[in-house]
């Protein structure tokens, strides 16, 4: 079976270049691929699409590419807590498409279903169906919407093996499965790296035939979005 491991980082990360389209799985802050952000942060590519639910907060996650300047367009579905996409948005800074957190989703599935397009429901008699196709269906209009065409997909999972094959734990388990199967190239970075035949069978999410290169990360914050915390009352 194929090792797809690799050393570190800056090995997963090798042929991100200029002008790429990228995916980031997580959601918010949660399960973000946070080695493979510092990394291309360190390394300074620049003019980047980025297709992710949202683009972090200020000082974490994607808001460290935007204050470096090197995100180009970002592809979401929510600002979020994030001052600086927000202020780049409004001056023009950055090109901002918004889209339906579901036809975000969809679009992945449609790339790692190798289907070109895909028609729905969402965004139809709003702004997010201007010069779109509108087909009705039944009685229904749908909107066409195509599938994503990333570059690089990266993702963060809880465990892995050698294989590719990946676990995800809890609510990291959101954006980051479909995004991986809709990457050309697909790095998963991983808390834990095991050897094949570790993972049992059932509990794998994401089998390893999508991931192209897999790599045990390293001193992750996870860091919470907004803390709420229950009254003592």
């Amino acid at each position: 079976m194929m090792n797809k491991s690799v050393k570190n980082v800056k090995a997963a990360c090798e042929g991100i270049q200029n002008g790429m389209t990228l995916m980031f799985g997580g959601f918010g802050l949660c399960g973000i691929p946070e080695n493979c952000i510092a990394e291309l942060v360190r390394s300074g590519v620049k003019n980047l699409t980025c297709i992710s639910n949202n683009a972090g907060v200020d000082d974490f996650g994607l808001g460290l590419l935007l204050h470096q300047r090197q995100i180009k367009k970002m592809i979401s579905s929510y600002v979020g807590e994030n001052a600086e996409f927000e202020r780049q948005l409004l001056s023009g800074e950055l090109e901002v498409e918004l889209i339906p957190q579901g036809t975000l989703a969809l679009r992945c599935m449609a790339a790692g279903y190798g289907m070109p397009a895909v028609f729905t429901p969402a965004g139809v008699g709003t702004e997010v169906a201007e010069g779109k196709e509108i087909r009705n269906f039944d009685g229904k209009d749908y909107l066409l919407e195509y599938a994503f065409q990333a570059d690089f997909a990266l993702v963060k999972a809880w465990k892995g093996d050698t294989a590719g094959n990946l676990v995800f734990r809890s609510t990291a388990r959101n954006f980051n499965p479909i995004m991986a199967t809709a990457g050309k190239i697909t790095i998963a970075e991983v808390e834990e790296l095991v050897e094949v035949g570790y993972l049992k069978p059932d509990e794998i999410h994401t089998p390893g035939i999508y991931v192209h290169r897999i790599f045990q990360g390293e001193q992750y914050e996870k860091r919470i979005e907004k803390r709420t915390l229950r009254s003592k009352n």
